[in-house]
């Protein structure tokens, strides 16, 4: 998306989403203790199975329904205008063509990452399988026709011809997101290839779309407190304390697989790649790291990315301008990384087993989410829920892992805005631009 000062400046202030995480902690805390408790002193009353089945069941259902409602729309939109934004200033096409590529390959390498610190620790696996199969058996109502679709989805060649989709009315109605992705993808180069003033207004009625969507995104978060203690009340009342210690791993993994990614994948391209020696990079970049960190916000911390770009690392400011402030919407391995290790958490949590096949869809939903979630508060949260759906897993686990998302979020979005500065990095190199001047 282009960032205009509005928007930075709307970015730059957080206040609203650090009230929203404080309330969704409550949540999380309240529903997780009330949940033990009942767990604890009540275990088999009927009026537990009351509560769920007639009060924080539905609220929980009311609340995944409205972001299924809006998923679609909101990747369409952002993945669209996020890919033909690359081609709006023409002197950069063929930089926008080199950012889009280097994207892709370095969120698929993040994501095969983060799939595979899950795969080798499997930090949600140990539940009760009876207690899962129950929970399994109350899966979302809202999500049942994607997870019946998914049952029936083809495998091998032909789920790689599927992803073509022949009619995409069909694949919104079927919620067949990757055929959505993939069209909206193609449909994205053709607006960055074709540049006429029908286009741009074309253009302009997408952005539209997705600031409507964005916007009712924002009011369905509002909710999310009282689902998170809903999600969490069902979870903690039927599994106890296994859930403390399998938070703990889950935490972990996540961390891991961003530290790997920070500190193997990013020096390797500095080094290998652009010819930067990792250590100056970083001690160049920490303005930038400490800023991301505090804000838990890519917008926010944009403004102060083009200072260090400029004056610290002295790239070509063309460059640096561009791949910033589209890498700020479209490069954000963090996020591309929480996804993946989340859904195969919940996977193993709830003892679904994910095949080879469906653990590629959850890879490339992921490397394509990356490149279209909005920079949102809860921007991937529709996505993780439309995923675990897809691949059977119940979509009310996502109030598992709510509750330990601010801190995580300020980790992801460190890696997002470093992730950026390294493409930036790269790129420069690539196109063998000079350095900008020293600033007198």
């Amino acid at each position: 998306m282009s960032f205009n000062a509005e928007q930075i400046a709307e970015g730059a202030a957080p206040a609203t989403h650090g009230k929203l995480q404080w309330r969704i902690l409550i949540g999380f805390v309240a529903g997780l203790v009330a949940g033990l408790l009942a767990y604890t002193f009540a275990r088999d009353a009927m009026w537990v199975g009351a509560v769920v089945t007639y009060v924080t069941g539905p609220i929980g259902q009311i609340f995944l329904r409205l972001l299924f409602m809006l998923v679609l729309p909101l990747l369409f939109s952002a993945l669209v205008v996020g890919i033909a934004e690359m081609g709006e200033v023409r002197e950069l096409k063929r930089i926008g063509l080199m950012t889009l590529a280097y994207t892709v390959i370095v969120s698929g390498i993040a994501v095969a990452v983060s799939l595979a610190a899950v795969n080798l620790l499997k930090p949600g696996q140990g539940v009760d399988p009876a207690a899962a199969r129950d929970l399994l058996a109350q899966g979302g109502e809202g999500a049942r026709g994607i997870i019946a679709a998914s049952a029936n989805s083809d495998a091998g060649v032909n789920a790689v011809v599927a992803i073509v989709p022949s009619n995409v009315v069909a694949a919104m109605t079927d919620n067949d997101i990757l055929a959505v992705m993939f069209f909206a993808l193609f449909f994205g180069i053709g607006l960055l290839l074709v540049q006429t003033p029908r286009t741009r207004q074309l253009k302009g009625v997408i952005e539209g779309v997705f600031e409507v969507a964005m916007k009712l995104i924002g009011l369905v978060i509002q909710l999310a407190p009282l689902a998170i203690f809903c999600f969490m009340f069902n979870l903690s009342a039927q599994f106890g304390w296994d859930l403390l210690v399998k938070l703990a791993a889950f935490v972990g993994v996540v961390l891991l697989a961003l530290g790997i990614q920070m500190f193997g994948v990013f020096p390797a391209l500095l080094r290998f790649v652009a010819g930067k020696s990792p250590l100056a990079f970083f001690r160049e970049t920490r303005e930038a790291s400490v800023m991301a960190f505090s804000t838990a916000s890519s917008n926010a911390t944009l403004p102060t990315s083009l200072r260090v770009a400029d004056s610290e690392l002295r790239l070509p400011p063309k460059i640096a301008r561009f791949v910033l402030t589209i890498g700020a919407t479209a490069n954000q391995n963090g996020t591309a990384m929480f996804e993946g290790v989340t859904v195969l958490f919940l996977a193993q949590f709830f003892g679904v087993e994910l095949g080879l096949g469906d653990q590629l869809f959850v890879m490339l939903v992921c490397i394509l989410a990356g490149v279209g979630t909005a920079g949102v508060p809860g921007g991937s949260l529709p996505v993780i829920a439309l995923i675990l759906a897809g691949v059977g897993v119940p979509p009310e686990g996502i109030g598992l892992i709510l509750g330990v998302d601010r801190f995580l979020d300020m980790c992801r979005t460190t890696l997002n805005v470093i992730g950026d500065l390294v493409a930036a990095q790269v790129i420069s190199a690539l196109n063998r631009e000079p350095a900008a001047p020293a600033p007198a």
